[in-house]
């Protein structure tokens, strides 16, 4: 790990920036012959856990979900570009196929925007939200966002059946909700996640070590052309999360490419990573 590290910081910008050219395969293109869920939204939500915020989220369910049956449940940060099906992660088409091929199980999808404070035009609530070191956004999902899903849809209740992603802020994110509570959440999906000095964040690689084992798998995604800037170095932080993660005996897998702090590379292996992540899982 020493001389990976020492590796990275002598490799000139160029050789850091490479390639970043990930290319789309065909689990995420709509496939003939394969059902199509049903993606509802933009809703809107007006939380009370985040006074004063509003925030727009969308639902994906599949096609092969059933009433008396409860779902997994995956939930996503900045769900905007998440839902998208033309975007770099393209959730709602990788789900249909791979639901479809039984890699994964049946899974809804719930798709939620950062809150904004319309009394104040508009102003984001992002960085609050997803860079605090706290217990506040699992409460938001547990008590706001889940059960009004639920009044739907039903979802499963047990953290085995219970997925979390975030890009950027978005992934430490929900590295912090699962953290939090392992009893809502078992699985974490972390793309160029923020493991760095934003809010506080840069303490969790420290914090892994010190702390018991909790029952959480982890997939995280990361790339030598991540950020670099004040609040800290990206890739090394994702670097000694991983670090700290096998040290622990973390379920754990860490995807480490050469793109920078974008959904390029994250959302070519998001096939992949989630039928790693749901491994198991019926």
């Amino acid at each position: 790990m020493r001389r990976l590290l020492f590796t990275l910081l002598l490799l000139p910008a160029a050789t850091l920036f490479a390639a970043d050219d990930y290319t789309l395969g065909p689990d995420s293109i709509p496939q003939d012959g394969v059902p199509q869920g049903k993606v509802t939204g933009p809703l809107k939500w007006t939380s009370k856990v985040f006074d004063g915020t509003e925030r727009d989220y969308w639902v994906y369910v599949p096609d092969q979900y059933k009433a008396e049956q409860p779902a997994c449940v995956m939930v996503f940060q900045d769900g905007g570009s998440y839902v998208n099906a033309k975007g770099q992660f393209r959730v709602p088409v990788v789900f249909d196929n791979l639901i479809h091929k039984k890699q994964m199980p049946v899974t809804v999808g719930v798709f939620i925007s950062p809150g904004t404070f319309p009394a104040a035009k508009g102003r984001s609530n992002r960085s609050f939200e997803y860079d605090t070191v706290s217990n506040q956004y699992a409460s938001f999902l547990e008590k706001e966002l889940l059960p009004e899903v639920g009044k739907s849809v039903k979802l499963r209740d047990d953290a085995a059946g219970r997925a979390i992603c975030g890009i950027s802020s978005g992934g430490i994110c929900a590295f912090t909700a699962a953290w939090e509570r392992p009893d809502l959440f078992s699985k974490v999906l972390s793309h160029v996640g923020s493991f760095t000095n934003i809010r506080g964040g840069d303490v969790y690689p420290g914090l892994i070590r010190k702390t018991e084992k909790k029952a959480i798998r982890l997939y995280l995604q990361d790339g030598s052309g991540d950020l670099d800037n004040s609040h800290g170095h990206w890739p090394l932080a994702n670097l000694q999360m991983a670090a700290s993660l096998k040290h622990m005996g973390y379920d754990y897998t860490l995807a480490y490419g050469d793109g920078g702090h974008n959904g390029k590379h994250g959302g070519v292996i998001l096939p992949e990573s989630l039928v790693w992540l749901w491994r198991g899982v019926k």
